[in-house]
């Protein structure tokens, strides 16, 4: 009798939005560094659905909302698997050397410039 209750819950559950990431660009998309339709692109072609990537279906969207792009996923997504996909189009971008992901919380990563401290400049000159 309780697998029956569990399965029901889980069939209710894969309707709705079971993970929802977000991933805030603002701050190089405002210095004209960063393209966020780039980014969607990206993303839409390498995550994997089932082993296959660029298969989406309507299991996973990306929406942009303004400076930040929007993830919603009604199945099982790691928030590791969006990092992990967001460096890899850093690399590929060659943005590596001077942008980095961080986590700002549970649901959130930011992309930001590396502190350079100034008085390693000011020795460099």
């Amino acid at each position: 009798m309780p697998k029956a209750a569990a399965s029901s819950k889980n069939a209710s559950a894969q309707g709705k939005a079971l993970h929802k990431f977000y991933v805030d660009a603002s701050v190089p998309v405002n210095d004209n560094v960063f393209d966020l339709a780039s980014f969607e692109k990206f993303l839409h072609d390498r995550i994997k659905v089932e082993g296959k990537a660029g298969q989406l279906g309507d299991k996973i969207q990306i929406a942009k909302e303004g400076n930040k792009l929007v993830l919603t996923s009604s199945i099982p997504f790691s928030k590791r698997y969006l990092k992990y996909l967001t460096k890899k189009h850093l690399k590929k971008n060659s943005f590596e050397n001077f942008l980095r992901v961080v986590a700002t919380s549970k649901d959130t990563y930011s992309l930001r410039y590396f502190k350079v401290d100034q008085d390693e400049v000011e020795d460099e000159e």
